[in-house]
């Protein structure tokens, strides 16, 4: 089977508007698959849909929502009305700035957990029964190298992206029976504009800095590989390390990166 009648013919996209979810928008509509694109900056977001549009012959539903917003599903209803989605991609959920757990409003703090938590779990239990009914399908849910220990000034992003990748982890092996693939993508400091605009010094870790076309192209090339795949061969090696290190040492190495990072 093409890669369109595995997992089209539309995907759904979560934080498709810049960075790796843009990327993952590309690549997947190359292969000839429908995209409904959603995220909050409607500028870069219908921007992207007339680009794709063009390059590929593909149709694209451009959605501006408030991913944290109360009527998510039944924004989500609306919009795959009438289609099948046979891939759903979450890349929302970036961090907005780093500050120190009890400087921080608890505003602030609650939009990350819904926007991690409980936005993901409502959105792939509403487009994941079609899937297991239809015996086919795929999920990708992009998280961090930020969810395999606690760090500095990141408590609730730290905490929120690990609920992701064990609902993910689950998920690929309840639905592993069904025919469809799910992943969980790790990305480690990667050149997006949401981390341009928080300011970071994403060089300063150390760490090579990866292209987001390159981290969405690692995610497909490995969408049978799940439960995790972890892009940048650097990344899986530090993935590694914390794995096996002693908590301790593993907060320290978050926590020092994220401190590196300004």
């Amino acid at each position: 089977m093409t890669f369109a009648e595995k997992y089209g013919p539309w995907a759904l996209i979560a934080g498709g508007s810049e960075g790796i979810g843009a990327s993952f928008a590309r690549q997947i509509a190359a292969q000839g698959v429908n995209l409904i694109l959603l995220a909050r900056k409607r500028e870069p977001l219908q921007e992207l849909a007339q680009q794709i549009r063009q390059a590929a012959n593909v149709q694209v539903r451009a959605e501006s929502v408030d991913l944290s917003a109360p009527d998510l599903n039944r924004r989500v209803r609306e919009l795959t009305a009438g289609v099948e989605v046979g891939m759903v991609v979450y890349n929302a959920g970036a961090e907005s700035r780093m500050v120190p757990f009890l400087d921080r409003p608890l505003e602030e703090l609650m939009r990350v957990v819904g926007v991690n938590v409980t936005v993901p779990t409502m959105l792939l239990h509403e487009l994941a029964a079609a899937m297991r009914d239809r015996r086919r399908g795929a999920i990708v849910v992009v998280g961090s190298m930020a969810g395999f220990a606690g760090g500095s000034r990141m408590a609730v992003y730290t905490a929120s992206k690990a609920y992701e990748q064990m609902l993910t982890e689950t998920l690929w092996w309840e639905l592993k029976p069904f025919g469809i693939n799910v992943l969980m993508l790790i990305a480690g400091s990667t050149k997006t504009p949401a981390m341009a605009r928080m300011g970071v010094n994403l060089e300063g870790t150390g760490q090579p800095v990866m292209d987001p076309d390159d981290v969405a192209r690692e995610g497909l090339d490995n969408i049978e590989n799940g439960p995790t795949w972890v892009a940048g061969e650097h990344n899986r090696a530090a993935a590694r390390f914390m794995c096996t290190a002693d908590r301790r040492a593993a907060v320290e190495m978050v926590s020092s990166s994220a401190d590196a990072m300004g």
